[in-house]
């Protein structure tokens, strides 16, 4: 069974087309992960988030292990290896009815590949900060 916005999902982390992740975030999103002390909330900063997250992670050695599906939405397993840290988590992302995401929350282990996303993120969040929100 497809979920259109679990697709969208899927062809932004092919795709890193900017656009179409704005479209695919609810405005009232929330991002969690272990780089925030505390949910993020709305569009702009779920964006931004997100955005600095692909670029740290979405690179050539991402991939997607495994799947779980609800009505709701998904949580899907991925893994990577940045600088010889080899990272494992999941994202869990929730929709809405028209398929919007609505809450994105990200969960990775182990302590290592948390602290080397903890830089990274910041490191990139940094490079965005003069880059202005799309509207």
């Amino acid at each position: 069974m497809s979920k259109p916005g679990l697709d969208k999902w899927y062809a932004y982390m092919k795709s890193h087309d900017t656009a179409a992740l704005w479209d695919l975030l609810h405005p009232d999103a929330v991002f969690e992960s272990p780089v925030v002390h505390t949910p993020q909330r709305g569009r702009d900063i779920t964006f931004k988030y997100l955005t600095s997250a692909a670029k740290v992670l979405g690179g050539p050695t991402f991939k997607y292990l495994g799947e779980w599906r609800s009505d709701t939405g998904a949580v899907l397993e991925f893994e990577n290896e940045i600088d010889g840290i080899k990272l494992n988590g999941v994202d869990i992302i929730t929709f809405d009815a028209d398929g919007r995401i609505t809450h994105f929350k990200v969960m990775v282990r182990p302590l290592k590949a948390i602290n080397l996303l903890h830089r990274m993120m910041g490191e990139e969040l940094m490079k965005q900060s003069g880059a202005t929100s799309q509207s």
